[in-house]
């Protein structure tokens, strides 16, 4: 194998957030951890919404189920004097149902969709959130939500000229999804100075325009809460949604990731599913894939890979055909499954575990809240930043504007004048962001996507190496 015979389409994916500039904060930590002398102590990765990798405690109740669930041995009776000193009664519970559910072990494969007591819990989760039922039949179970979205599109996908419609600035794994799928990627813009706002005429040209240049468009990607830009969308504005994959006979994916990172309470959560069972009949045939994940919220189980897809309104030969795609690679991992069930079956009030899992999870989101509205304000106290408040998500995408000679040393450097920003903040610093045109963005305008993950006792450290940093760089490159 070689370059020259390597598959062209894996050849033209690119997926900015594990990047070069990523790739270089792992060589600068290799190189701290070998002792080396570089210009501050540690890498700090806001490239990324990887919360327990910048110290978030994980959640006690899902760790106690979790490492029982792993030991099945401490569940057994002779065993359970012990263990009651140890754990709560509802973990202990909550452990040898989810043992019975995997059929007696966590090293065994699932159902290729996901274990089924766990899709029915699913099922009851989205039902309670929404109002409305869901079949545990057609919810399939992930390793992550990123599995289930490359599902959806390589059934999708036919032929190189099949089109599907994406934010700009949009989360990488889309594009680079559909350059390793040999198809087209449809952008259509958000509004950075209407805080990100999304206006359904935009919509009308770039599919207007999309088709006049031959593209089959088949579906709508819609982010919310919004990566990298951390908007909220309305009922009004996710009903003009609806109305437009409607009306152009289009496919609904909608990540949902984010949906319990919203701060803004004149913009709390709706699903689509619920904004579209309450639009009556007409909508009965509309075609909606939903998607969910133990990496964000306040769990940030990341490393588990655990998510999930609810199919609404789809052919039941698609979704015939995507359980044999699903069993092609057997089942997604057990533990990930496991901390499904945990998420959208968390402890009761009155259970023993409740009031410990209230506090871990209040305190991780008031501290978002926080955190979130800190870095704001310091990107806006900087020269030449400006950036929109997050109602949601965990990011911030700041635009930058740099001096014309700052833009000369990145064309000299081979860069894009944000990359070769946020490269020289992760040399100088050993903060790692990501470059705005690694998401896309308008012609002629600069960003970077950064996390406000940092622990809250460190944050404002955190700040001032950003704002010593941003200030000597615009004092070396002032025109």
């Amino acid at each position: 194998m070689n370059l020259n015979n390597l598959n062209p389409n894996v050849r033209n994916v690119e997926y900015a957030v594990r990047g070069e500039i990523a790739i270089l904060a792992e060589t600068l930590k290799d190189k701290l951890n070998k002792g080396e002398n570089l210009p501050f102590n540690e890498i700090t990765n806001i490239n990324i919404g990887n919360p327990q990798q910048l110290k978030q405690k994980p959640i006690t109740f899902f760790r106690q189920v979790s490492s029982l669930v792993e030991n099945p041995d401490l569940l057994l009776d002779e065993n359970r004097e012990k263990v009651e000193a140890l754990y709560p009664i509802d973990v202990i519970e909550r452990a040898k149902k989810l043992v019975s559910s995997a059929g007696g072990s966590v090293g065994a494969y699932s159902h290729s969709m996901g274990i089924p007591y766990i899709r029915q819990q699913v099922a009851k989760f989205i039902e309670e959130r929404d109002g409305y039922p869901a079949d545990p039949e057609k919810i399939f179970l992930t390793a992550g939500a990123s599995p289930a979205v490359q599902m959806i599109l390589q059934c999708m996908i036919d032929k190189p000229n099949v089109g599907v419609m994406i934010p700009i600035p949009q989360y990488p794994l889309y594009t680079a999804s559909l350059a390793l799928f040999n198809s087209r990627a449809v952008p259509y813009y958000l509004n950075e100075e209407k805080a990100w706002g999304m206006d359904p005429n935009d919509l009308k040209e770039a599919i207007h325009k999309a088709r006049q240049e031959g593209t089959d468009v088949r579906a709508l990607v819609i982010i919310n809460p919004g990566n990298p830009t951390g908007q909220c969308l309305s009922d009004e504005n996710m009903k003009e949604i609806i109305e437009f994959c409607h009306r152009e006979r289009l496919v609904l994916c909608a990540d949902e990731v984010y949906q319990t990172n919203t701060y803004s309470e004149d913009l709390p959560f709706h699903s689509f599913k619920k904004i579209l069972r309450s639009m009556g009949p007409d909508y009965e045939d509309f075609e909606l894939f939903s998607f969910h994940s133990i990496s964000k919220g306040v769990i940030g189980e990341c490393g588990r890979r655990g998510g999930y897809v609810e199919c609404v309104g789809i052919d039941p030969h698609i979704v015939e055909q995507m359980y044999k795609l699903a069993s092609i690679s057997l089942c997604p991992n057990v533990q990930g499954q496991i901390m499904v069930e945990l998420m959208v079956n968390p402890p009761n009030p009155g259970e023993p575990s409740y009031d410990l899992y209230k506090k871990e999870t209040d305190d991780i989101y008031h501290s978002l809240i926080r955190r979130s509205v800190k870095l704001y304000e310091a990107f806006n106290n900087l020269e030449g930043v400006t950036c929109s408040k997050a109602e949601g998500a965990m990011y911030l995408f700041p635009q930058i504007r740099l001096p014309a000679r700052a833009i000369e040393a990145a064309k000299t450097a081979g860069k894009q004048p944000d990359a070769y920003y946020s490269l020289e903040m992760l040399k100088a610093t050993g903060i790692c962001v990501v470059p705005g045109s690694g998401f896309g963005q308008k012609d002629g305008t600069w960003h970077f996507r950064a996390t406000f993950l940092p622990p809250e006792h460190t944050f404002d450290e955190f700040i001032n190496l950003l704002k010593n940093f941003h200030e000597k760089f615009m004092d070396q490159h002032r025109d």
